[in-house]
């Protein structure tokens, strides 16, 4: 079920964001991973109605690679003064798991707000040899090793719904990285990567050109507008994971500067047109504020350890 939920007297703070003289300039948004893919498109949806309530310009920015870190490492060394923020989901916990070298750590980088909740797709190429999910399980049980499977980067949340789907149904599948969820979507079409788990609105333009299909939801619950689509879950008994989108500033922002900015969030979130757009791009809109992000991403931190241990995807 779609819902939207709006922090509590975030939208009648007067003149949102505007006070106190915050924004100053610009605001950057940094999104890390692709054009085209499921962040840079909620970043692109919400950008002209977020610089309506700022009073100041919003700059969507792509700085891709290293599974999102690149993008993140840059606002984690930015000044905290709001001016620049990170547009993150579930792979800023599970990326640390991964790689124990990061030059900066996600912990601290404050939440600000969760803007999104969507589970993602199992997208497949045309041609695959199966035409459902049960058969897409038994290729990859009949040619162990050999069906391939990309994501938007190693550890990524996308990554784990793989790795989740080889243990609960005892398959092995071959894992292919990419830079975001549109790369890995592209090359599904070109017939070069047999099947995908990443965002809805990355693969729409795959069904689109008629070129993959959707063999299965990686929620609890068949999507509204993928009626026919089951939840892999009833396919493969337990399995169940979605992810979520939220804003991060530099460590060091101050929690009034993080709620001002959390209900220019809210307040674009809560605009009819750009919730329906959101929507249509396959996630649910939700205005959660600093504390309230924060609560989720402790909790979603030690689920997402404990998958991660289990795949064997973390170190130490």
């Amino acid at each position: 079920m779609h819902r939207r939920i709006v922090v509590a007297g975030l939208l009648a703070a007067p003149a949102l964001a505007r006070a106190q003289g915050f924004p100053e300039r610009p605001v950057r948004l940094i999104v890390p991973y692709s054009a085209g893919g499921v962040a840079d498109t909620v970043a692109r949806i919400l950008q002209p109605k977020l610089a309506e309530h700022l009073g100041q310009p919003l700059i969507v920015e792509n700085r891709t690679g290293a599974s999102g870190a690149i993008g993140a490492g840059f606002v984690a060394q930015a000044a905290p003064d709001g001016h620049t923020l990170l547009l993150e989901g579930a792979t800023s916990i599970t990326g640390p798991l991964a790689n124990r070298g990061l030059p900066f750590d996600y912990a601290a980088m404050p939440r600000v707000a969760q803007i999104t909740a969507a589970p993602y797709v199992l997208g497949v190429r045309a041609g695959f040899p199966a035409e459902d999910l049960r058969g897409f399980l038994a290729e990859a049980r009949r040619r162990p090793g050999e069906v391939t499977f990309g994501t938007p980067g190693v550890a990524h949340v996308g990554h784990l719904m793989g790795e989740l789907l080889q243990s609960l149904a005892g398959v092995r599948l071959e894992h292919v990285p990419f830079r975001g969820g549109a790369d890995a979507a592209r090359e599904v079409q070109g017939g070069r990567v047999d099947s995908c788990f990443i965002s809805e609105s990355s693969f729409m333009p795959v069904l689109r050109s008629e070129r993959g299909r959707i063999f299965g939801v990686t929620g609890a619950e068949r999507r509204p507008n993928l009626p026919g689509v089951p939840a892999i879950g009833e396919v493969v008994p337990g399995y169940e994971l979605s992810t979520w989108m939220m804003i991060f500033a530099p460590p060091g922002t101050a929690m009034p500067l993080r709620r001002r900015l959390a209900a220019a969030f809210a307040a674009a979130l809560a605009d009819p047109e750009i919730a329906r757009r959101v929507e249509a791009s396959g996630n649910d809109p939700v205005s959660r504020g600093p504390e309230e992000a924060e609560a989720l991403w402790q909790r979603e931190r030690e689920k997402l350890t404990a998958l991660m241990r289990r795949a064997g995807l973390a170190l130490g």
